[in-house]
């Protein structure tokens, strides 16, 4: 198996360099709309931004207060954040005088039973989608629903896996994942899964680095029990001194039920197997939340999992689902297609929630993710992965802190240097002579190691502890910021024309499919649920 450095240096030449800089990429950033007090807002999607149903660019997530920009997939970065810029632009232009909260965790939240779910209309899939959110409310709270975060989906070139394939078929060595019989499409899949596995070794870099939710508004936890020790500064700011990433806490997107189902990343018929036996295994707790009480649908059953996108993890293997298809359907159809990285909190510093040093690291830190030897995953690895996360998440900024890397200890300090001692081989090749943009990227990070401060959560602590600036009202000057900053935006007249036009398209769509045909909604969801919930499953009770 060849080592990290063997494999760059094998795409060191011109071919193998524009192989690795055919990656495409695109964005979903998360934002709650707030009032002018910022407060969560209380209204319905506006109308200027199409059905979130159906508008391919600007939908709605947990709350119909969490809007959700989408990027189309692009390879250039600068036309992929532009594109990002523009949908906030035009969004904000059509937000009725409303604002964008700039951070992961929410705004002030004063009663939750105000907290409004996303609605998406008439249809039975429009009225699945809210009752899955539904169900989610009874399960874990409408609190942690309304936490925003930053998605990336990455994959690489159709010529790079062509030269992966060929190098590994050539240098075979008659393992499994190896073998000269390994169709392509395989190879494909196995290496992203390889991939998942090293990023999910790694993923603690992420919150270190780019963590920016160090700190909270004390509303958030009103009705909480919670374990931590915050300090508190300001009229009502909780924070932990050395914590990244409160959003990837206990606090967070976590769920405990899920803890014991062991899903296996090491193999895709693995990870398939795992999922499947997911969505159909009971939960006790979840079946005394009823799924049809007196003819009104809590959830959507009362498995583990209500659908595959209850299950919370830091990444996800994808495949572009065909109508009516089912995100593991379409992997098992046709293998991963791109990887989708959900462990990156909103950059307050940046007025689309990332920048372009971001995505650039991320390219680096991916690539060596692929490129790296990756070993399968036992219950001891899974262990250490998070206790290592957890580690980082609540105290990733503390001097000395020390992880686990094989069973040994290993200090975040020393272990974060040598990856990017490797990373920065990666960076000059992908720069090559004319430019120096992932150099920069990298060295602007590297800053962060050996300085915690220059980590996004040491900047927000810098605001709000070390400035005294409570933060809320620090949050709510950003917001106010942004506001202007893309209100000013320039868009074209084409380019506004071409929001307009999608968000009228996207109300027409959502008319269309209201006017067709429907089963009652039982029977919708027995037929989407077959072979998965046992029967009865949605029957009043």
């Amino acid at each position: 198996m060849k080592s990290f450095n063997e494999k760059v240096e094998h795409l060191s030449d011109t071919q193998g360099r524009e192989a690795l800089l055919g990656m495409l990429r695109g964005i979903e950033r998360e934002a709650l709309r707030i009032d002018e007090k910022g407060h969560l807002a209380q209204d319905e999607h506006p109308k200027a931004l199409g059905s979130a149903l159906t508008n391919s660019r600007i939908t709605t997530d947990y709350s119909e207060a969490l809007l959700e920009f989408i990027t189309p997939v692009s390879k250039s970065i600068d036309d992929l954040l532009e594109g990002l810029t523009q949908t906030h632009a035009y969004s904000v232009r059509n937000l009725n005088g409303q604002k964008l909260w700039p951070v992961s965790m929410p705004c002030y939240v004063g009663d939750v039973a105000n907290i409004p779910v996303a609605r998406y209309g008439t249809s039975n899939t429009g009225k699945m989608k809210t009752l899955y959110r539904k169900g989610l409310t009874h399960r874990y709270g409408a609190l942690m629903q309304i936490i925003a975060g930053v998605h990336f989906n990455f994959s690489v070139s159709n010529d790079l896996w062509q030269r992966l394939y060929d190098d590994k078929i050539a240098n075979g060595n008659g393992s499994a994942c190896c073998s000269k019989s390994i169709t392509f499409d395989d190879f494909v899949s196995e290496s992203y899964f390889g991939l998942i596995r090293n990023y999910r070794r790694l993923v603690w870099v992420l919150p270190y680095l780019f963590g920016s939710s160090p700190a909270l508004c004390s509303s958030f936890i009103k009705d909480q029990d919670v374990d931590f020790e915050f300090e508190k500064t300001g009229k009502g700011t909780l924070y932990l001194p050395y914590a990244t990433s409160l959003r990837m806490s206990d606090l967070g997107y976590t769920n405990k039920e899920q803890d014991t189902l062991n899903i296996s990343y090491n193999s895709l018929p693995e990870y398939l197997e795992g999922v499947g036996a997911a969505i159909k295994m009971p939960s006790k707790k979840f079946a005394q939340i009823g799924v049809n009480v007196d003819g009104e649908f809590r959830q959507l059953n009362s498995n583990i999992l209500q659908i595959e996108n209850e299950f919370y993890a830091p990444i996800r293997a994808k495949r572009v689902t065909k109508k009516g298809e089912k995100p593991s359907q379409a992997l098992a159809r046709a293998g991963v297609e791109y990887i989708e990285v959900r462990a990156l909190d909103v950059n307050p510093f940046s007025p689309v929630g990332i920048d372009a040093t971001q995505v650039r690291f991320l390219d680096l830190f991916l690539l060596h993710c692929l490129l790296s030897p990756s070993q399968d995953t036992d219950s001891v690895g899974e262990t250490e992965i998070a206790a290592n996360l957890k580690a980082v998440v609540l105290e990733g900024r503390k001097p000395g802190l020390m992880l686990q890397r094989n069973g040994q200890a290993m200090g975040l300090n020393p272990w974060m240097h040598e990856l990017f001692a490797e990373l920065s081989t990666l960076a000059v090749l992908l720069d090559g002579d004319d430019s120096h943009a992932y150099q920069t990227a990298l060295s602007t990070w590297s800053e962060a190691i050996d300085d915690p401060d220059k980590t996004l959560s040491g900047r927000v602590i810098n605001e709000v502890v070390v400035k005294g600036t409570d933060h809320s009202v620090w949050v709510k000057q950003l917001a106010e910021n942004y506001h202007e900053f893309l209100t000013h935006y320039p868009l074209s007249e084409a380019t506004e024309k071409g929001y307009v036009d999608e968000a009228k398209a996207s109300l027409i769509e959502l008319q269309h499919i209201e006017e067709q045909p429907q089963d009652t909604f039982s029977e919708f969801l027995k037929q989407y649920f077959k072979d998965v919930v046992p029967t009865g499953t949605f029957e009043a009770k």
